[in-house]
């Protein structure tokens, strides 16, 4: 979940003057690059701690009441942070920790909701629009945010979005459902298609987990370490492909509103096309279950690759490098339709817990990506961004061959209702 709560005023880059008139006495910080990043890191730190918790709860007691909380609870505090921020740093980075435990519930919970709710052949396209949905909503936010900090200034960022995700949370809580069986509008006949299709699943699982079982599974290994491997390169071409243009290429990719937009739209679109090929290619026979997830898995993990490495040798042509990093980012989306859902289809009971383990070792890699870049770099500008691509490249065909190696399309034994925890 992409954490809106990182407005540009933090920085104290803007000054009073562009602030309407009305707005002249809002803060502006002036804080120093390593505080801030500081401050900002505290979220993943928090988020990175309730990931395989939010899973366990969601199977427990429903993924409804389980996603409902966190956002609610992330939308309050997301209303406190311009006070935390008044108080000091350190309530800031509390307040950012705490948001960050409360948003890293929420992936998970979904998971154990799409367990329940979308049938097999409809899967891909069902959870990759959700996907998309996150990445439009994070293209929207900071297109709105812009807006908001030259109109209002910036706390009415965190004012406005938390107040819409609080009314976004009582429409939760009234319109979903934990599950087909339990909703009172659904047609009997819509019902019946959703439960028939899903019956072979059991139920969700109860306050034992099979854990010896999980750690010695390879497909789950296979899932686990694709994953790691796939949020190095995403967060590679996120967070380091901008600092590449800017101290290489002396381009600023976020000086130009339609560039540094396209990544977020191809990604988003990405997602959406991938699901819907991905339920094609099912629903037609053309391929099992297993080699729909590898052959999305190896387009979305190789080919991003594939750009990343040509980058160091394409010269100084920003416009090219742009190419690749939109066209990197849009293709990476295809692991939606592959190592993503695959979750659910090799333990649906499980699918929340077992996606907030991989979006942990998601979430190191994401940590772990930026501090090897720096490392590196610091060495040797142009050799050591050409060994970070590499790293990055190297990284993901290894991911990419275990998968294809390991991983599998069906229910585990492990994981079905019959077997003893």
């Amino acid at each position: 979940m992409t954490n809106s709560s990182h407005p540009h005023g933090w920085s104290g880059s803007a000054p009073h003057s562009s602030y309407p008139a009305f707005a002249q006495d809002i803060p502006v910080y002036n804080w120093s690059a390593e505080t801030q990043g500081i401050v900002l890191s505290s979220f993943f730190y928090g988020y990175s701690l309730t990931q395989a918790l939010g899973g366990y709860c969601s199977g427990l007691l429903g993924g409804k009441p389980v996603l409902g909380s966190g956002l609610l609870l992330s939308s309050v505090l997301t209303l406190l942070m311009p006070q935390a921020a008044e108080l000091g740093v350190s309530f800031l980075i509390g307040l950012q920790a705490l948001l960050g435990l409360a948003e890293g519930v929420i992936f998970p919970a979904q998971y154990t909701l799409w367990a329940k709710w979308a049938p097999p052949l409809e899967r891909s396209r069902l959870m990759n629009i959700a996907d998309a949905g996150c990445t439009f909503g994070t293209f929207f936010a900071l297109l709105v945010a812009g807006i908001i900090c030259q109109t209002l200034g910036w706390p009415f960022v965190f004012y406005i979005f938390g107040g819409v995700g609080c009314v976004w949370c009582l429409c939760w809580f009234l319109l979903v459902y934990e599950d087909p069986a339990h909703h009172p509008w659904i047609s009997a006949r819509e019902q019946e298609y959703i439960v028939s299709l899903l019956a072979h699943q059991g139920s969700s699982h109860g306050h034992s987990l099979p854990l010896v079982a999980m750690a010695k599974s390879l497909p789950l290994w296979a899932i686990t370490i694709a994953c790691f491997c796939t949020d190095w390169l995403f967060y590679m071409l996120l967070t380091s492909m901008p600092m590449f243009m800017s101290n290489v290429l002396h381009f600023d990719l976020r000086e130009n509103g339609l560039l540094s937009s396209l990544p977020y739209v191809g990604n988003g679109l990405g997602h959406i096309l991938a699901g819907l090929l991905a339920d094609f290619l099912l629903a037609r026979r053309v391929l099992g279950t297993a080699a729909v997830r590898k052959l999305f898995s190896a387009l979305g993990m190789l080919l991003p690759a594939i750009f990343l490495l040509a980058v160091p040798y394409i010269g100084c042509s920003s416009t090219a490098v742009v190419v690749l990093l939109t066209l990197a980012l849009t293709i990476i989306s295809m692991t939606g339709a592959g190592i993503n859902i695959n979750h659910i289809d090799i333990a649906p009971r499980y699918a929340g817990f077992l996606l907030g383990i991989t979006n942990t070792f998601g979430i190191v890699a994401g940590i772990i990506a930026p501090t090897a870049v720096g490392l590196l770099v610091s060495q040797d500008l142009q050799t050591g961004w050409r060994n970070a691509f590499f790293l990055s490249a190297a990284l993901n065909l290894f991911g990419l061959i275990f998968y294809v190696a390991f991983g599998s399309g069906t229910i585990q034994d492990w994981a079905r209702e019959d077997t003893v925890q």
